[in-house]
């Protein structure tokens, strides 16, 4: 079977082989419990030690301040309950945002239904918190402020250090999730306190990820039993996942230098080839600062579900987090407050990643990597899905371009009246 070409990178990412080769040992070789008192455990436990290190030094953390989890969804629930139940005594309020990932959003909904206080601050026209704000937003009984890295469907970065700054100056502790900051922009811990990782975004396997937490910071463990990780998450540890983790962070961080600019020159030069064919396009959320494998764009007044269901068999793209599949984009919801009449009712997001070319581009189908790099190919191919007869009924064509808030410019293009 031909499958579409790959461009949904934030959703996860195939594992590097490098990272397949560093776990195989694991599985059956080195298969040992890494709390287990025999050469088998030893040396299981020696790997486990050794991926601590190595991820904790790329963060610029002790390697008693990384605890292993089974993704950022349990890092980030670990971290909200753990600070607001080791807190309680402090105070009961906490600060988020409204285009958090759900994996922030839900704990602090049911820490909500438990009494807490939780203000989720609305982002400025460019996607950012206004730090103006969040300042006004502390209180006194502020325990805890839960502000991503970068968004995850946006791609927008937040200024973490202004952020961690203003929190280290009332006393509040500051969380963020990282899961689509690793490896693909500098990330280090200086300016929080708690951060929550993943590998399956930056070419490592799935069901693995940590929480850094700072040497101090209260917090409860969430997880009961045999007292694994000092205490703060019990579970037996998966060893070829956690070295599979170290793997894919190593890799990634130590290609970024080169691997940034390149994407984000991709990025650029199909955002620009987009909007010379349909000028109508909207870019969602600020281009910089933001990461850089990044592109997300509305099309006003285009039926974004109509459109992907086009474009699906030949891109692999997506209109909001994979973990919400199925509703409406809360981020580009409230970017849309922020931004009035400049979204339409219906998105298209596109979630670009040319990093994955290599791997995607031969089994694609109808692309090679040249044509990939410089857009040719995408533009081309959402121009012939969205006018081919054989793909698009009558009832999608008029759901696509039946409206006035479509230029006529726009009109001519979904149609195919005029190419690329």
């Amino acid at each position: 079977m031909t499958k579409p070409l790959y461009f949904d990178c934030h959703a996860t990412t195939p594992v590097a082989e490098a990272v397949v080769q560093a776990m195989a040992p694991y599985w059956s070789e080195c298969f040992g419990n890494p709390a287990g008192a025999s050469v088998w455990g030893w040396e299981a436990e020696a790997a486990v030690a050794q991926a601590r290190a190595t991820m904790a030094t790329a963060i610029g953390a002790l390697p008693s301040e990384i605890v292993f989890t089974s993704g950022a969804t349990e890092a980030n629930n670990l971290a909200i309950k753990g600070v607001a139940e080791a807190c309680l005594a402090r105070g009961r309020h906490l600060v988020t945002v409204q285009t958090e990932h759900s994996a922030v959003l839900a704990p602090c909904a049911y820490l909500a239904r438990l009494g807490f206080t939780v203000d989720y601050l609305p982002v400025n026209g460019i996607g950012q918190l206004d730090l103006s704000q969040l300042a006004a937003a502390l209180r006194p009984d502020t325990v805890l402020v839960s502000i991503m890295a970068a968004n995850n469907e946006i791609g927008v970065l937040h200024p973490l250090a202004e952020i961690g700054a203003l929190c280290r100056e009332r006393g509040i502790l500051l969380h963020t999730d990282a899961a689509q900051a690793i490896g693909k922009i500098p990330l280090q811990v200086a300016a929080v306190d708690l951060l929550a990782l993943t590998a399956h975004k930056c070419y490592g396997p799935k069901g693995i990820g940590a929480l850094y937490v700072r040497t101090g910071t209260p917090l409860a463990p969430q997880l009961h039993g045999g007292g694994q990780e000092a205490e703060r998450r019990s579970g037996t540890l998966n060893v070829p996942l956690i070295v599979g983790m170290a793997k894919a962070m190593t890799l990634a961080i130590a290609a970024l230098p080169d691997e940034g600019p390149r994407l984000a020159t991709l990025r650029d030069r199909l955002w620009a080839r987009l909007t010379a064919a349909l000028p109508d396009l909207i870019l969602n959320g600020a281009l910089t600062p933001r990461l850089p494998h990044n592109l997300n764009f509305s099309v006003p007044g285009v039926n974004g579900s109509a459109l992907l269901a086009e474009v699906r068999p030949h891109l692999t793209v997506s209109s909001g987090s994979a973990c919400a599949t199925g509703h409406p984009s809360h981020v580009l919801a409230a970017w849309a407050i922020a931004r009035p009449g400049q979204c339409g009712v219906a998105v298209w997001a596109g979630e670009f990643s040319p990093g994955s070319r290599r791997r995607s581009g031969r089994r694609g189908g109808g692309g090679g990597s040249a044509e990939i790099a410089d857009g040719k190919w995408v533009l081309n191919r959402l121009n012939w899905v969205c006018h081919r007869p054989s793909w698009v009924s009558n009832r999608t064509r008029e759901v696509l371009t039946g409206t006035n808030w479509v230029s006529n410019r726009t009109r001519e293009v979904l149609t195919g009246t005029v190419g690329f």
